[in-house]
């Protein structure tokens, strides 16, 4: 087993001392990323020396790199992978019921039954989590958290909904398998996994082996269309006139000018964007409870 350990985190004494334990139930190699570019190299070495099983150290930020960089081999040249949470947030490992105490995740790793789950592209991208657009993905530490509360499931407040009255929506088209819809969204996300943001729910009920993606999204709305937005919140549905919630295998995103976006914290700025759900595309190692999984 080969752990590739984002290079801020190698001198964390709990992970030290979790490599530590963990070697007593065998060998465990590790390799440190210093600087752009590592992640891929590290991988492509990896799979030339034979490993059979690799563990990221990281974020969702590392996580997306171990991902991307998977993503350019043959389906079977892929071997599975686990992760060691080592971020602030830790979104797509706190969804999935992944341990964040450094030796259970290791044990884990060493021990879980792999199963085959969809990524997620955006052009030529990969994210294995969540990609989002539009004003979510210019929410930043400054922003007043009732902001960061629009893609939060139960948590929308309603002073977040006055301050996003005031913001410049997003004039575009997503082509989808049923159709095409003309929008002005204020936010959207694209979900394999369930969270982003550090917590927020954007997609409740997404699942990682179910061959699909959740789109999820917010248009704009008037004073007078608070009370139906608000209720549009606690049930998403595709004919909702505010809050749309779509579950599809591939949608393409047209517009003249193109929206943020954020493949699992990774900036990308296009049009078009198609994003596609690449079924089974991954072996990862999860718990066995999982909730993520359809089972």
């Amino acid at each position: 087993m080969r752990l590739i350990l984002n290079g801020k985190k190698a001198d964390l004494p709990e992970v030290r001392n979790a490599v530590t334990a963990q070697r007593d139930q065998g060998p465990i190699e590790v390799r440190v990323t210093w600087e752009g570019g590592d992640m891929a190299r590290l991988v492509s070495e990896a799979l030339n020396e034979g490993c059979t099983r690799l563990v990221v150290g990281g974020g969702d930020g590392s996580v997306n790199e171990m991902v991307s960089a998977l993503m350019t081999y043959p389906r079977e040249q892929r071997p599975p992978l686990a992760i060691l949470p080592l971020g602030t947030a830790n979104d797509f490992a706190a969804a999935c019921a992944l341990p964040l105490d450094p030796d259970e995740a290791l044990a884990l790793a060493r021990e879980g039954r792999p199963r085959p789950v969809d990524v997620g592209s955006a052009n030529e991208r990969f994210f294995l989590n969540v990609a989002s657009g539009g004003f979510g993905a210019r929410v930043t530490a400054t922003t007043p958290e009732a902001l960061k509360n629009f893609l939060g499931g139960g948590a929308y407040t309603l002073n977040g909904l006055l301050q996003a009255l005031s913001f410049e929506p997003y004039q575009g088209r997503l082509l989808t398998p049923e159709g095409s819809l003309e929008n002005r969204i204020l936010v959207g996300a694209v979900c394999n996994g369930r969270q982003a943001g550090g917590g927020q729910p954007l997609a409740p009920n997404a699942l990682l082996d179910d061959g699909l993606l959740d789109f999820v999204g917010l248009s704009a709305f008037g004073p007078q269309d608070l009370p139906q937005v608000l209720s549009e919140l606690e049930s998403p549905a595709p004919d909702n006139e505010f809050v749309i919630w779509m579950r599809l295998p591939w949608a393409e995103y047209q517009a003249e000018d193109p929206m943020p976006m954020n493949l699992d914290g990774e900036p990308l700025e296009a049009v078009p964007i198609r994003f596609q759900c690449h079924p089974g595309a991954l072996d990862l190692i999860l718990p066995q409870a999982c909730p993520c999984l359809g089972g």
